[in-house]
Order: C-alpha cells, then sequence, then structure tokens
C-alpha cells in the first residue's frame, strides 16, 4: 500500500506503529509475568476473563516467534488453512480489508498482494511492532476489536483469524465488525473448534491439545501462553453455537466450512 494512505478514522484512537509511543516496563519480573527476549516484563498469560490488557500483554511477550509457533503447532498446515481464508474473502483491486488480530501481518500480505486495500489491526503493539520490522508496507494499526477506530460502513470485508476467541467481549466484537462492514459486505471467522468424529474429538480434546504447552517449552519463550490457548479452545463454542451467536449479532446467511475435520472452522456471513 501507498505510505500517504491512511485508514477511514473515526476518533484518535487509531495510531500507527511507527508513531506509537512506548510505555513498558523493565522491572524484576514477579509471579504471573516473564521476561521476554528482549528484557520486557509481561503478562505470562491471560486468563479465560480474557482481559484486554492482559491478552495484549500475553501476546506482546511471544511476538517474535509467534509465526514459529504457528507453523509447528500446525505441523506447516497453517498456509494451506491461510489460503482457505483468503478463499473465503474473496479479496479484489481496491478494495478494503479489515484483518483484525492480524498480529505480524502474515494473514495481511495475502490480502494486499491480491491488490486489496488492508488495514491490519491488533491489541497487541509487541505484535504489531514485530508486523512493522518484516512487513513495512503494511499500514499497521492499534484497536481493540471492541472498540474499532473505523468509521460505519467502511470496509468490503472484515476477517479475523484465531482471534475472535481471544476477545473479552465476543457479541460486543462481532457487532463492532457488523458496524464498520458496508451493506452487503462480509465477515470471515476462522477459529478453532469443535472435531465432527467423536473419536477424533476425544484424541483431539484429551491427547492433542495437551501436546500444545509441551511443544512451547521446547521453542516458545512462555509455555504459560500457550496454556491458556489450550484452555481457550476447549472453551470455546462449537460451529453451530458460534454461527448463532452471529446471527444474533445482526449476520445474515451465516454458515461455515469444517477444516481438518472441524479441528478449525470458517465462518462466512453477509451484512445486509
Amino acid at each position: 500500500m501507498d505510505g500517504d494512505h491512511h485508514p477511514p478514522v473515526r476518533d484518535i484512537r487509531c495510531r500507527t506503529v511507527c508513531t506509537l509511543v512506548w510505555e513498558t516496563c523493565r522491572n524484576v519480573a514477579t509471579a504471573g509475568t516473564f521476561v521476554c527476549e528482549t528484557g520486557l516484563v509481561h503478562t505470562t498469560r491471560a486468563t479465560l476473563d480474557k482481559h484486554h490488557a492482559d491478552v495484549a500483554s500475553m501476546f506482546d511477550g511471544v511476538a517474535r516467534r509467534y509465526d514459529l509457533m504457528n507453523t509447528l503447532m500446525t505441523l506447516g498446515a497453517v498456509d494451506q488453512w491461510r489460503q482457505y481464508v483468503v478463499d473465503a474473502v474473496e479479496p479484489g483491486p481496491g478494495q478494503k480489508i479489515l484483518d483484525l488480530a492480524a498480529g505480524t501481518g502474515t494473514s495481511s500480505a495475502t490480502f494486499a498482494a491480491c491488490g486489496a486495500e488492508v488495514y491490519p489491526t491488533d491489541i497487541s503493539l509487541g505484535m504489531l511492532e514485530v508486523g512493522h520490522q518484516r512487513q513495512p508496507d503494511l499500514h499497521f494499526v492499534a484497536g481493540d476489536a471492541t472498540a474499532l477506530p473505523y468509521a460505519d460502513d467502511t470496509f468490503d470485508a472484515v476477517t479475523i483469524s484465531y482471534g475472535l476467541r481471544n476477545v473479552e467481549d465476543t457479541e460486543g466484537a462481532l457487532r463492532e465488525m457488523l458496524r464498520v462492514t458496508r451493506p452487503g459486505g462480509r465477515l470471515v471467522v476462522c477459529e478453532f473448534s469443535t472435531p465432527t468424529a467423536k473419536v477424533f474429538r476425544h484424541l483431539y480434546r484429551d491427547y492433542l491439545l495437551a501436546a500444545i504447552p509441551a511443544l512451547a517449552r521446547m521453542a516458545s519463550s512462555n509455555r504459560d501462553a500457550y496454556d491458556y490457548l489450550a484452555e481457550s479452545i476447549l472453551a470455546w463454542p462449537d460451529q453451530q453455537h458460534l454461527a448463532d451467536l452471529m446471527a444474533q449479532c445482526g449476520w445474515r446467511a451465516v454458515s461455515w466450512r469444517n477444516v481438518a475435520g472441524g479441528v478449525l472452522a470458517l465462518h462466512r456471513a453477509w451484512k445486509a
């Protein structure tokens, strides 16, 4: 994207990474915190209450190895899953796309490559800093999914991958996404879900998810964050319940596609 383009904001809550003033603490870590590779102190993990400050701090601390962990945990399948999201979003030249929970901008770059005008937005400043370093051509924006800094009816498509599960107020976020989507626009939610086969569901919940913290112990500086990941997946509603919630929040024609036997689900919906 041209560096002169700016997102259609409705107030000054929208701040690009290159102009952020970092207010961080370098004190000795206390209980419930850890020191990341940069020497900063972060919350080790969020709870299932998902307070936005805890979620942001937790992701700040794992930002530099986040993409690596995604590849390891999915045995490389994350690249194919990302393509499924692109296919569902159907980005086109000149379309405005809001990529929420964009993290380091890996998914946003795929939309930009299709000619779309993409706005990678995340609550974690650490993620956005790493993203700005790795994807300098993207215009990263700091923003909370429950109080988006964009004008009404702005985007042709809104998408969020592996992020809705971490939002403090799921319904509030879905309504905010609806607000900033133009009439006729679409929403794509990519999220871990519930395997459809009973035997595999048992294996997945009791064994595979339990392996995530063990893997994190080898590759991540913060195992506790991945304890939270496993717990949040187990607590997340199944495909039908999420579809019902999206409809209750005003989205129309909600449907979903199961990926990897329901380990992942792609929900798609439209704004009337």
